[in-house]
């Protein structure tokens, strides 16, 4: 029997003889794992605000009263925002940039998260630069910080030996005094003295340049062939902290006084849920532990197969997540309860939040317990982990988003690209390797994701839904997965979320307070600076509105912005056997009126992802 012929009409570019593929930019690549994205995520999210930022939180906002608002703004904003990051990820394959061809007039957004991320990666880094330098330092039989007696040391050091042994007769007071730990940490590691303020930032401090030399090496090293690399490395970085959390969780809850601090922790005080400060508190925890805006999850996502199934990942890392936060606040509180209980002081006087838990409070407990450097080197390794897969996640997000760009040029030469990057991130991270560098570094961490991060959320959220269309959104998200988001997405995605985003921009600005850090002030012109970091990334969304207007021909409204807001002609999933329904015929060269079914030819039987796309296709018939 004679074979049947295909017409021409039915036979796509791509598989005809002849060298077009050579014209093709290299592959991006994928997961190599099955674990590698959710391990990826999951250490991208549970970061070092899990553990110096919620406990904190927690207990200032009416400790376990504090967990009502938190699910509840998990439910409303966490949850929804970070499915519909994962959905544009990986229906589209693109990075925070090159995925703006779903509407090329808001590309701005894209330009605003990288300038974000840049910002961040330069004092994340600085941070992951100070663990190390402790991490080095815990490795003695005495640690450094534990007497005081040292050239760092004031008149004004008092350590719990003497406070102990003073308990014993009278009280001794500690008003005016100085713990060792925290004179190490302001005196000899930031050496704070020897500037007089964010304008005199003094010399640098080459021990901590090193440092950071250091972890922009081992954060290269570790994306240097992008997720293929990056992906193994998570499988012990993101999994490895949960062990330490759990050793230093038993050691804390053995420990005597203990009860006290976790009592502390979590008493509620339900009379706290009637102030609207502790549910924008509880939306802000959310906001930035998950990491929304920041295009990791977005980038990560790109990398994974079309039906990888987000639905399921999307509670597993939000929920672990969450109680990852709850878990750290035990381990961290029922230690402090101990110290409270050495030093004689309440609770309150002992607990702080940021640097200061890490770098003050937590190292001198770990002094008032047998074998204090070893479990000293535990808590700085948990924090090394947990700081460097969420720098990864920003590398990558950096990385990924410029090369999407320029494939042709950038992708074969990834490796040399992000060492660019690194180098060039790690000689802007210098000013903050200086006596002055600490009060850069709160600038930064003040202004560089703040009231701008919240703006590109939003401005994501309304254009996917009320720009690109709520239908035509859940229509992809059905072709990928097989099912379209039930009535709880799509009123979080309509309402709900941005809604409770505005609530938390306005809060910010009426609520705006000046930086500070201890008793410094900082002085206008740098108020002025942080500012200006803040609304430069809110000032690429209209800039990217005006280029891509110009690009387009003919009038300003009834062409260029109309044609800009609509998906770019190759808009879609990035691999041809996956574009399927209305997206065939967005391939180029294919001229067929039926496009589903030359699709079926060339790719054999109906599989259940394209019984959604025939179904997809069925509604749009209806529609029109």
């Amino acid at each position: 029997l004679a074979q049947p012929v295909t017409p021409e009409l039915l036979v796509s570019p791509s598989s005809q003889d002849g060298d077009l593929g050579s014209e093709c930019p290299e592959d991006r690549g994928n997961w190599t794992g099955r674990l590698d994205f959710l391990l990826s995520c999951i250490g991208y999210c549970v970061g070092l605000g899990n553990v110096w930022r919620f406990p904190y939180r927690a207990y200032t906002n009416g400790g376990g009263a504090f967990l009502v608002p938190y699910f509840i703004m998990l439910a409303i904003c966490g949850i929804p925002i970070f499915f519909m990051e994962l959905s544009l990820g990986q229906f589209s394959s693109l990075g925070p940039l090159a995925v703006w061809k779903i509407s090329p007039l808001f590309k701005g957004v894209g330009m605003g998260t990288i300038l974000i991320v840049s910002l961040v990666a330069i004092y994340y880094n600085m941070i992951i630069a100070y663990v190390l330098f402790y991490l080095f330092a815990s490795l003695t039989s005495d640690l450094p910080w534990q007497h005081c007696g040292n050239w760092w040391n004031t008149d004004l050091c008092l350590d719990h030996h003497v406070i102990k042994a003073g308990n014993t007769t009278f009280p001794v007071n500690i008003t005016n005094t100085v713990s060792p730990s925290e004179e190490y940490w302001s005196r000899y590691v930031l050496h704070i003295q020897g500037s007089s303020g964010i304008g005199d930032p003094g010399r640098i401090r080459w021990n901590l340049c090193l440092c950071l030399l250091l972890s922009w090496t081992i954060v290269y090293l570790c994306i240097l062939k992008g997720v293929k690399s990056s992906g193994k490395v998570v499988y012990f970085t993101a999994t490895f902290p949960y062990l330490i959390l759990v050793m230093l969780l038993i050691r804390g809850v053995t420990l005597e006084g203990a009860w006290k601090g976790i009592r502390f922790y979590l008493t509620p005080q339900f009379d706290h849920l009637l102030s609207s400060k502790v549910w924008i508190e509880a939306a802000l925890q959310i906001f930035y532990s998950l990491g929304v805006g920041f295009g990791g999850l977005l980038t990560f996502a790109s990398y994974n197969t079309f039906h990888q199934n987000i639905y399921r990942d999307t509670f597993i890392v939000t929920l672990g997540n969450a109680i990852t936060s709850i878990l750290a606040g035990f381990a961290i509180f029922s230690v402090l309860g101990y110290m409270s209980q050495e030093l004689g002081v309440p609770v309150n006087q002992v607990a702080k939040a940021g640097p200061g838990l890490a770098f003050v409070v937590y190292p001198q407990a770990m002094t008032m317990l047998p074998l204090s450097p070893f479990w000293s080197f535990l808590f700085f390794f948990m924090l090394l982990t947990l700081g460097l897969d969420s720098q990864f996640a920003f590398m990558e997000t950096i990385v990924t988003a410029v090369t999407d760009e320029f494939p042709y040029y950038l992708r074969p030469k990834k490796a040399s690209f992000s060492a660019v990057i690194c180098i060039a991130l790690f000689l802007m991270g210098l000013i903050l390797t200086t006596e002055g560098g600490m009060y850069w570094l709160v600038l930064l961490d003040d202004y560089s994701a703040g009231f701008g991060l919240m703006v590109v959320v939003i401005t994501t959220c309304l254009v996917v839904t009320r720009v690109y269309g709520m239908k035509r959104f859940c229509r992809d998200i059905h072709m990928m997965l097989g099912f379209k988001p039930g009535p709880y997405f799509r009123a979080c995605w309509m309402v709900l979320s941005p809604a409770t985003m505005m609530a938390l921009l306005v809060y910010n600005i009426v609520k705006y307070q000046p930086s500070e850090y201890g008793s410094y002030r900082f002085p206008t012109w740098a108020e002025v600076l942080g500012i200006l970091m803040g609304v430069l990334s809110c000032l690429m969304i209209p800039l990217g509105m005006v280029v891509a207007v110009l690009r387009e021909e003919g009038t300003l409204w009834e062409v260029g912005v109309q044609q800009a807001s609509r998906p770019a002609m190759d808009w879609g999933p990035s691999l041809e056997e996956n574009r399927t329904g209305m997206y065939v015929t967005s391939l180029a060269g294919s001229q067929s009126p039926k496009p589903l079914m030359v699709h079926m030819r060339k790719y054999g039987g109906i599989t259940s992802y394209e019984n959604a796309a025939i179904e997809v296709d069925r509604e749009i018939e209806e529609e029109e």
